[in-house]
């Protein structure tokens, strides 16, 4: 008799080759198969032959149609189904690591950061299928993989398929569809009308067990699982861990109510709730029920008892103290911003404030798009600061007579009483940049190359802290500590995958992490330190300046401070203790269309995410992009305008920089498929996902970029190198076995740009002392030099017919230089087409894609996700903070 893996293989045969069953559960076998077609491994699910005789083939490949276009991070992607013989399958990548099942079993409990990161990446994927009007009905720690630290829910609407297909037939199984220890009450009840809040009590109690250790209900048989899952109610998760947040075990409690009503609405409310405390307001929960023993002593009297004692000695030594001196109150204001003052979208910090809290220079509207106002308290009008066109990132000086910021990708300082500005430093990093004064009368700057450099603040040469070689990241946002020995600073991997509190020695820029997943931190000289998570939340933690060490737990402060894609934190906090910050949600990224005015259309506004630059296609109907989820990055393809999405690269924790190859077939781009971070090599995938990666070019300092001559001969790429200096190199393909150095000189050089037919290759150099787009022939580089841009410029991008180079210039506009003559070549007419502060832009590579038609442009922008433009002042907001330390120092 024929084995049902034989008659398996010998059904999927030409199709799917079965290698191993690696699982089998109540509905399905899973086997590792692989896919003949693509030439790739998958893993295969055959439904159970009962289950598939009940349901049916072709009512189930009907429902499960629903699956396969939910695109997301977190989500494992359907790649297959159908019908062999009698056997219903269908097929998802196969992902190697583990489930959360195996991670719970190993470590039993995990810590509270890791279950709440986890638990908060699984509900922004429920929350975006649920927009999609899918319900996954089955939650529980076996259907969530963990890739690289990363997790995938698989299976995703395939209970809902089972339901729809098998209707009340599938009870002809045995089956029933969900898990007793996740079920709702009401799935537990036989509700088949399910919605979101079901899949959100799932989620709070997978939670719940990563943090207790066991589910909120356990039974001998399932029959009693559901008894008490109808019946009782849990008790809180801090009866079995102490050390759980009591604003998690809140969102919990309410996650697991046993009516659907007094859930959250959504799963994107419940992941909210565990990063902001006090949303969910907490309620106490009985513990386990005292000993009956008679005699015995209950110790929680005598804690009571202490408890009390202690809360009328601190009540006492709060009232010494404030016989001493009077506390002033803490006040909240917001701050409206008028729409002629609207701070713009943009990248970098917008705001700062004075020393003694009474005035704060803003970015805001201006000639050149926009330019600092400085506004007094006193007064309802903010005044303008001529000669600041173009700044981003405004830092006051400890006196409070100046105001330094960056502008043309130099470092300036303009008096806070008007006046001509000063420039201090040459070669600013105007994407994410960061200034510090120092109280020894020196400034900190981020370079353009990301490095950390230190200048006198009256202006003179700067000298190099410390820097990174190039691809591994750089640092940003310094705050000095006192003695100007150390500093607080952000450390971020490349495309800020990974963001780190370091304290560095400014001496020899040695450095050790402080803080990790953090995306800046502020010395506070009431003996705190402040920072922000890239979610908005704000804490403090007590800090001893002089070892620059937390020296006791830290505790949060303020939340809702809006987060530029979870990097910039728009917030400042004065050396008097005022706190100033916009309020709004982390703010991601999504795809636009933009025309040559400025006018943008978000592409598929569902599909936003933290996005690399895009590329486009030749034909301009698809876009490959990079795409951040945690700590990985990786490339996906996406057709325009609301098509599918997916995933093309699968090795790698850090994959970027995609480009298509002349004629559209396949996609490259630059992976460190060794992991870390680096150094990088040039890779090649077919678009569609099938076939194997080609590693095309490698070099020992690693691969930034690359892309194909329009007839297909070269590679022209971008190598890496120390103290940030990068070359232009080239390869004939076929021809030649060595890299070709094309434009190599003791500069910096990076952005390369070939002309739509091969004459001419512009790239940018910083051997003028800033960033300037220069254009030379190709391939006999050294023959002629022309200059385009003429007050900075990075990111150049030829026009489909070549007729037109555009750039961004040193203030953040999209300039368009027209080529005035090819033999000899000639630059002619130039204009500046719209500010792209409001687009996302990587100062090393071309940030934006030219359609075909030449019409608009293709780019990644802010997405407007609860942006706010008024601000939040908090006036003696260390009198808080204080309060929240008293009697632990």
């Amino acid at each position: 008799m024929t084995s049902i893996a034989e008659a398996l293989k010998a059904a999927l045969d030409g199709r799917y080759m079965i290698e191993q069953e690696i699982g089998a559960g109540g509905m399905a076998t899973v086997y590792v198969a692989q896919d003949v077609k693509h030439d790739r491994k998958v893993a295969l699910k055959v439904l159970r032959p009962e289950l598939a005789a009940v349901i049916g083939g072709e009512r189930f490949l009907a429902e499960i149609k629903v699956t396969a276009n939910l695109q997301h991070p977190h989500i494992l992607p359907l790649h297959d189904s159908g019908e062999a013989d009698s056997f219903l399958y269908y097929v998802m990548p196969y992902v190697e690591g583990e489930t959360l099942r195996d991670k719970i079993e190993r470590e039993k409990q995990l810590g509270v950061d890791d279950a709440v990161g986890i638990t908060r990446s699984v509900a922004a994927a429920l929350d975006y299928a649920h927009r999609q009007k899918v319900i996954h009905r089955d939650i529980k720690p076996e259907n969530i993989l963990l890739h690289d630290g990363q997790p995938l829910i698989a299976d995703f609407g395939i209970a809902l398929a089972l339901s729809h297909a098998g209707g009340t037939r599938l009870t002809e199984t045995g089956l029933s569809i969900g898990t007793p220890h996740y079920m709702s009450p009401e799935q537990a009840m036989g509700d088949r009308e399910l919605d979101a809040r079901s899949d959100v009590y799932s989620l709070g109690a997978m939670l719940y067990e990563m943090l207790a250790g066991d589910p909120p209900y356990t039974g001998s048989t399932a029959q009693a699982i559901v008894a008490k899952v109808i019946t009782e109610k849990a008790p809180s998760v801090t009866v079995h861990r102490d050390t759980a947040p009591v604003h998690v075990a809140a969102a919990i409690t309410k996650a697991l109510a046993k009516l659907p009503a007094d859930r959250f609405a959504s799963a994107g409310d419940f992941a909210e709730a565990l990063t902001k405390p006090g949303l969910v307001a907490t309620v106490s929960h009985p513990e386990a029920a005292p000993s009956a023993a008679t005699g015995r002593r209950d110790w929680r009297l005598f804690g009571l008892a202490g408890a009390l004692v202690l809360a009328v000695a601190i009540a006492a030594a709060g009232w010494l103290q404030a016989l001493k001196r009077p506390a002033s109150p803490v006040q909240r204001f917001e701050l409206a911003v008028a729409s002629e003052y609207a701070i713009p979208p943009l990248f970098g910090t917008p705001i700062d404030i004075a020393p003694d809290g009474q005035q704060y220079a803003f970015v805001g509207p201006g000639e050149r798009n926009r330019q600092l106002w400085l506004r007094t308290l006193d007064r309802l009008e903010p005044v303008a600061l001529g000669g600041t066109e173009g700044a981003m990132s405004p830092r006051m000086s400890p006196d409070g007579r100046w105001i330094a910021f960056v502008a043309d990708q130099r470092v300036k300082k303009v008096p806070v009483t008007g006046g001509p500005p000063i420039t201090l430093a040459d070669s600013a990093n105007s994407t994410l940049p960061g200034m510090a004064w120092l109280d020894d009368g020196n400034m900190l700057f981020v370079h353009g190359n990301w490095g950390l450099y230190r200048m006198p603040s009256a202006g003179g040469t700067p000298s190099l802290v410390a820097v990174r070689d190039s691809g591994q990241g750089g640092y940003f946002f310094p705050d000095g500590l006192p003695g100007s020995r150390q500093a607080l600073v952000t450390s971020c991997s490349p495309s800020c995958g990974t963001m780190e509190i370091i304290v560095m020695n400014l001496a020899d820029g040695s450095f050790r992490t402080l803080i990790e997943d953090a995306a800046r931190a502020w010395y506070l000289p009431t003996g705190h330190i402040a920072y922000a998570n890239r979610e908005g939340a704000v804490f403090a933690a007590p800090f001893d300046a002089d070892r620059a060490e937390i020296t006791g737990a830290a505790v949060p402060v303020a939340e809702g401070v809006r987060t530029q894609i979870r990097i910039v934190p728009e917030m400042a906090i004065s050396a008097s203790g005022s706190l100033i910050y916009r309020r709004g949600a982390a703010g991601g990224l999504t795809l636009a269309w933009t025309d040559l005015r400025g006018v943008s259309t978000d592409i598929d506004p569902e599909w936003a995410g933290f996005f690399g630059v895009p590329a486009l296609s030749p034909d301009g109907r698809q876009a490959a992009v990079a795409l951040s989820a945690g700590s990985s990055q990786d490339i996906w393809v996406k057709a325009l305008d609301r098509g599918p999405a997916s995933r093309l690269s699968f090795e790698g924790s850090f994959n970027e920089r995609p480009v298509w190859t002349p004629d559209g077939r396949r996609v490259g781009y630059i992976s460190n498929r060794e992991g870390g971070i680096g150094p990088k090599r040039a890779i090649a995938r077919r678009a569609d996902g099938g076939g194997q990666d080609e590693v095309l070019l490698e070099h020992p300092l690693g691969v930034e970029e690359f892309f194909w001559s329009s007839d297909g001969r070269w590679l022209v790429a971008r190598v890496g190198g120390t103290d940030g200096v990068r070359d232009i190199v080239g390869l004939r393909l076929g021809v030649d076995s060595v890299l070709q150095e094309l434009v190599a000189t003791p500069a910096d050089e990076f952005a390369p740009a070939l002309s739509p037919d091969d004459r001419w290759l512009a790239y940018v150099s910083t051997e003028s002392g800033q960033s300037e787009v220069l254009v030379v022939p190709f391939p006999n580089t050294g023959d002629a030099r022309w200059q385009v841009s003429v007050r900075g410029g990075n990111t150049p991008v030829w026009s489909p017919d070549g007729s037109r180079l555009y750039y961004v210039d040193g203030s953040g506009d999209l300039m368009v230089a027209a080529v005035a003559s090819h033999n000899p070549f000639a630059v002619g007419q130039q204009e500046m087409l719209f500010s792209a502060s409001a687009f996302s832009l990587d100062a090393y590579h071309p940030s934006f894609a030219v359609h075909p038609s030449g019409e608009r442009l293709i780019l990644t922008k802010l997405s407007a996700q609860g942006a706010e433009a008024n601000l939040i002042l908090v006036q003696n907001w260390f009198e808080e903070i204080e309060g929240r330390f008293k009697g632990e120092r």
